[in-house]
């Protein structure tokens, strides 16, 4: 069909929220490493317009909503060359610590995402 896997906007989606982290000034590895893990409880994408092969996809991303024990990311995924949009969608995710259980996010990491 010449397009892109509807699955693949969920692994853009997770680079974008990398990426924001990396932005913030925190590697999602090194939080990770300090057994502080985002689980997604829920992921929602509405797609507008395929994806084809070798489109160069640009990926925002933003903090929707966030408290200390939770966190929504936001996220619009544009084709680059006609800057048309090709899926929005959303994460939500529970701070948790190595074990998987839901914790609040350490005092040292609120800054970083707006509390």
């Amino acid at each position: 069909m010449g397009v892109v896997y509807h699955a693949n906007y969920l692994i853009w989606m997770e680079v974008g929220r990398v990426e924001y982290c990396r932005a913030a000034g925190v590697r999602y590895r090194d939080m990770e490493a300090e057994g502080v893990l985002l689980t997604v409880v829920e992921v929602r994408c509405r797609y507008a317009s395929s994806a084809k092969y070798d489109d160069e996809v640009i990926v925002k991303t933003w903090i929707e909503t966030v408290n200390p024990r939770m966190i929504v990311f936001g996220y619009e995924m544009r084709e680059a060359d006609a800057n048309q949009v090709l899926a929005t969608g959303e994460t939500k995710h529970f701070f948790c610590g190595k074990d998987g259980r839901p914790r609040k996010l350490p005092e040292q990491y609120r800054p970083l995402f707006g509390l």
